[in-house]
């Protein structure tokens, strides 16, 4: 009778023990998961650039962190002439027009972090961008939005992204010195100045992502 109930006791306390030591290795294999995930998110780095400055940022953000590089291009071709491109821009801003972009990201879901890259005109977000902010859901996503201009910033880009894809999680954005146009310099983000520009993504990657040591630097 003893040995019958200690060996009762004995395989109670057995289950016990295992069922424990399962429990904790499911939540440790979830834990894992979970970690995993969010160490290396899918990366979508979009742009739209209509010199090469914006084109070059996103190549280099690629170069240094991975994901897929999109073009943003629209259904009917911009102006080729600066002025042109810009007034069109403004007259776009001032009807609330949004031009048709040239194809659709099928897969966009898939994506958990979105790097968006443009030039700034009129102080403001092309309003290409703003279809494509518009085009698809930011929910859950994280929008890292980084810019090239003439010399005089962002100008208020940065909060309209904030503004029209509110519910994503928006990080700080970087505006970079591009081309300057109106003076006849286009691609200007090459040779001595990449380097250098480089060295910004680098600083302003490690911040927002909080990953040190793992860019690449020219």
């Amino acid at each position: 009778m003893k040995n019958s109930v200690f060996l009762l006791i004995t395989v109670i306390v057995l289950v016990v023990v295992i069922s424990i030591a399962l429990s904790n290795a499911l939540r440790n294999g979830t834990n894992e998961k979970e970690v995993l995930t969010m160490k290396n998110p899918k990366t979508l780095i979009v742009y739209y650039s209509r010199t090469g400055n914006t084109r070059v940022v996103a190549e280099l953000i690629q170069e240094k962190i991975g994901g897929d590089l999109i073009e943003i291009q629209t259904k009917t071709p911009r102006p080729q002439n600066y002025k042109s491109e810009v007034r069109q821009n403004e007259q776009e801003q001032n009807e609330n027009v949004l031009p048709e972009l040239k194809s659709a990201i099928d897969n966009f879901n898939e994506y958990d972090r979105i790097f968006i890259g443009f030039p700034t005109w009129n102080m403001a977000l092309p309003q290409v961008i703003v279809t494509f902010l518009k085009n698809y859901d930011f929910s859950d996503k994280t929008v890292i939005p980084f810019n090239t201009n003439g010399g005089y910033g962002a100008g208020s880009a940065f909060s309209q992204i904030k503004s029209i894809a509110n519910e994503a999680t928006i990080l700080e954005g970087l505006s970079l010195d591009g081309g300057r146009e109106n003076e006849g310099i286009l691609l200007d983000i090459t040779g001595y100045k990449r380097v250098e520009v480089s060295k910004k993504i680098d600083i302003w990657l490690e911040k927002n992502l909080k990953i040190k040591g793992r860019y690449k630097n020219e």
